[in-house]
């Protein structure tokens, strides 16, 4: 009779190769969608389209051309109409691009759209440096 004799060495390897492929099955199953619609292709309604904002009179609320990923961007980085921080305005961030002259706003190198002289983000960065 051959008795089979697991070692310790062979038990740790065995189950270390198997967790590492357990691992990587969930890594590819995860990577996969896994969103339950099985393939079905994303297509928002009207209803769930975000919508643009109607142009205004006003170029420093005229939204019409940015798109809805810009504001998300937006948002994303912080961005407050009003600064919190009387220090550190838009207007004097490194970052600032000066609309035209006599503008209530101006622009910005992070993303699209109007931006308030004395609004404010988290990415404002110190004209000094």
């Amino acid at each position: 009779m051959n008795k089979s004799k697991i070692s310790r060495r062979l038990f740790c390897s065995d189950i270390l190769s198997n967790g590492v492929l357990l691992l990587g099955a969930g890594s590819i199953l995860a990577g996969c969608g896994g969103n339950g619609k099985s393939g079905q292709t994303e297509e928002k309604t009207a209803a769930e389209a975000p919508v643009a904002e109607k142009p205004s009179g006003d170029p420093c609320t005229d939204f019409s051309n940015v798109e809805p990923s810009e504001i998300e961007k937006r948002k994303a980085l912080g961005y407050v109409e009003k600064s919190p921080i009387p220090d550190n305005l838009c207007e004097n961030c490194k970052l600032f691009i000066p609309g035209q002259p006599g503008s209530n706003c101006g622009g910005c190198q992070l993303f699209k759209g109007p931006v308030f002289l004395d609004a404010y983000c988290t990415y404002w960065a110190d004209p000094e440096i």
